[in-house]
């Protein structure tokens, strides 16, 4: 068992972390069994790099953060599969698809979860999750404006100091707008996906579609400016 914790172990000190009864031996322990997980990260993290994909990620989460997605979502703590993460970055949704299948062939019981169907308050990406060591590593396949809108996410909610923006809470404004922006975001990443499937692009449409991709991409650095202004 990783971190030479047994299930019943793991979802005991999560139970005691969720209520804010967590001892010291359980903060100790959780601290033994996330770092477990770094081996099995490196490990994916070469893989991905080898194959020229320039991953980032952490080795594993915080226990702050841990503690938050217990409380969040009621999940258990011995099947939590975002404890270590790698992401990608790629230009497109052709691209996203591509990366996910390759990555498919390198670990073969990988589960693939589509976000970009089932958006979580607005995310989309890909997620692979992969077996290695016996651990769950998660992979995110983003597109650059995926990447983008959830940079964006992340930095109002450092700005405001308030996580729930990302799991959408915090004000009514900074959600509808996120929301709204991701939605614009699919909506132009699908009919960029139909342009660049095209062997033979139309250099015009091909041009005026990077113009607009710039111009979201622009729109995502500004809305920390705007909505901190208006929630002033």
């Amino acid at each position: 068992m990783p971190g030479q914790l047994t299930i019943s172990q793991l979802n005991k000190i999560g139970e005691r972390l969720r209520k804010d009864r967590a001892t010291d031996d359980d903060l100790r322990l959780l601290d033994t069994y996330i770092s477990s997980f770094t081996e099995a990260f490196d490990e994916v993290f070469a893989t991905l790099s080898r194959t020229g994909l320039n991953p980032g990620g952490r080795p594993h989460k915080t226990t702050a953060s841990i503690i938050a997605k217990l409380n969040r979502e009621k999940t258990r703590l011995s099947t939590m599969q975002d404890i270590a993460g790698c992401r990608v970055e790629v230009q497109n949704r052709v691209e996203q698809d591509a990366v996910a299948t390759n990555l498919q062939s390198y670990y073969p019981g990988a589960s693939l979860q589509d976000r970009r169907k089932r958006p979580s308050h607005g995310y989309r990406a890909v997620h692979l999750i992969v077996k290695v060591l016996e651990h769950p590593i998660e992979i995110q396949i983003r597109t650059s404006l995926q990447h983008a809108w959830a940079s964006a996410t992340e930095k109002l909610a450092d700005k405001f100091d308030d996580i729930s923006i990302k799991y959408g809470g915090g004000p009514r404004n900074i959600r509808s707008f996120l929301i709204d922006l991701s939605g614009v975001i699919a909506d132009f990443e699908s009919i960029e996906a139909e342009y660049v499937s095209d062997r033979e692009p139309i250099a015009r449409v091909t041009k005026h579609l990077e113009s607009q991709k710039y111009d979201l991409k622009r729109l995502c650095e500004q809305i920390i400016i705007t909505l901190e202004a208006e929630n002033q």
